[in-house]
């Protein structure tokens, strides 16, 4: 179980920093704590079953089988993580600007989400024939899914350079060729290839990739550049109405959560008085860019969709 200490003392370490590990206090009263409520103690520091549990519960997917083998994993790493926070806090690492501005942000966030969980609470279970919609509406995720090779090529351009990488591309007889050009015109890029299925691909490109034939390429927006996409082959592996059920629905329940976070937050912005002051005074003043027509849109960084999807759909090879 050696795995759980590799994956998870990170994950705790944070828990730590945001709410604090021991619930040793100066002047606790002995026997303050029934004694089946602590785990282990550090230093006179006492680590309690709820902390475990709790850490525990972060633990994905974990076989309730394997729970008790998991628990004294777990108390382990948080008897190296206090042994840590002990050493920080000797060091006073708790009052260095940084930590402290980290532990601030971190706060503020779980903070964020906690009051917005409670307040929208847990969505409903959507109806089969929502379910069997939605399967339909995205068959390059599921009856029509593949299995993907990409090459890639990041390249970092101005704006400027756009139309000229996308013409030489379609001119280009090959990606060696392709290539030989961007060095050509000084303009980095860097090569990568991968296999991945339908589910790990951003929603923005997917139904155009699933229709492209092998060999075909295309290119998407970046932060920095752009980003040719070239489809090497694929594989259909399709995934049935009833495989894809179980992430069919929590892709739905996220959408109607972040539909009603979003109507939420803005109502907060309409009650409050909100000022942005110094170098942001224009900050509430900018209209959003205008997306560029006939052009791929950039990828998100991350999708709600197709995270559930790929949660659900993970076991399929």
């Amino acid at each position: 179980m050696h795995v759980f200490k590799k994956l998870y003392l990170p994950l705790m370490i944070a828990v730590a920093l945001t709410a604090g590990c021991g619930d040793k206090k100066e002047g606790a009263a002995e026997g303050e704590k029934a004694a089946t409520q602590v785990a282990a103690k550090v230093n006179g520091t006492e680590l309690t079953v709820h902390q475990v549990n709790y850490a525990l519960q972060r633990i994905p997917n974990l076989d309730p089988a394997q729970s008790k083998t998991a628990s004294v994993q777990v108390l382990k790493n948080l008897v190296d993580q206090e042994l840590l926070v002990q050493k920080a806090e000797a060091d006073k690492l708790d009052r260095d600007p940084n930590v402290v501005q980290a532990l601030d942000a971190a706060r503020r966030q779980i903070l964020a989400e906690a009051w917005m969980s409670r307040k929208l609470g847990t969505p409903a279970e959507p109806t089969d024939t929502e379910i069997s919609e939605y399967y339909d509406q995205h068959p390059e995720l599921f009856s029509q899914r593949k299995i993907y090779r990409l090459q890639e090529i990041s390249i970092k351009a101005p704006k400027d350079k756009a139309e000229a990488i996308r013409s030489r591309l379609t001119a280009s007889r090959n990606l060696n060729e392709f290539a030989e050009w961007l060095k050509s015109q000084n303009l980095p890029a860097k090569a990568a290839q991968g296999v991945k299925p339908a589910e790990q691909l951003p929603m923005e490109i997917l139904p155009k990739l699933a229709q492209m034939p092998d060999g075909q390429a295309m290119v998407v927006n970046s932060p920095d550049g752009l980003l040719v996409i070239v489809l090497a082959d694929s594989q259909l592996q399709p995934a049935t109405l009833e495989q894809a059920k179980p992430a069919i629905a929590r892709a739905l329940q996220q959408q109607v959560r972040q539909k009603a976070a979003k109507t939420e937050l803005e109502a907060l912005r309409t009650e409050a008085k909100i000022e942005y002051l110094g170098e942001f005074a224009d900050a509430g003043k900018e209209a959003a860019a205008p997306a560029e027509a006939a052009k791929p849109a950039e990828p998100a960084a991350t999708d709600p969709d197709a995270d559930a999807i790929n949660k659900g759909l993970s076991g399929l090879k």
